[in-house]
């Protein structure tokens, strides 16, 4: 597998991400369930998961649209080295706060392992 072709699979992982954050209100009945909390933690629940689908669209429009960059230049592997240890820790969070007690939990741990790998991989090939 090319390196380009590693960042282009990247770049769906990542927008697929966003499309399931933006998905959140519905998934996991936020408009009910976040009553129940303080308006703060409310907001910022909902501000932190608005930010981290930011984030999945740029690592996403990142891989389609300068791929070259990021496969050749000291700033582009910079970055390739920052979205893989992103999705790494991702992984180790999941262990963390949700254990490995269902198979969803364990599905969304190789995921997010997948993740740093795809994106180390152009970096160590």
């Amino acid at each position: 597998m090319s390196g380009e072709t590693a960042l282009y699979i990247g770049g769906i992982f990542n927008l697929v991400f966003a499309v399931f954050h933006l998905s959140f209100w519905r998934i996991f009945n936020w408009q009910k369930d976040l009553k129940d909390i303080r308006f703060v933690n409310r907001a910022i629940m909902q501000i932190l998961n608005l930010s981290l689908t930011f984030i999945f669209f740029i690592f996403s429009f990142l891989s389609f649209t300068h791929t070259y960059d990021l496969l050749i230049t000291r700033v582009g592997h910079t970055i390739l080295t920052s979205i893989s240890l992103f999705w790494f820790l991702r992984a180790f969070m999941q262990v963390v706060f949700f254990g490995f007690k269902n198979k969803l939990s364990i599905l969304f741990f190789v995921l997010f392992i997948f993740g740093g790998f795809i994106y180390m991989y152009p970096l160590i090939r």
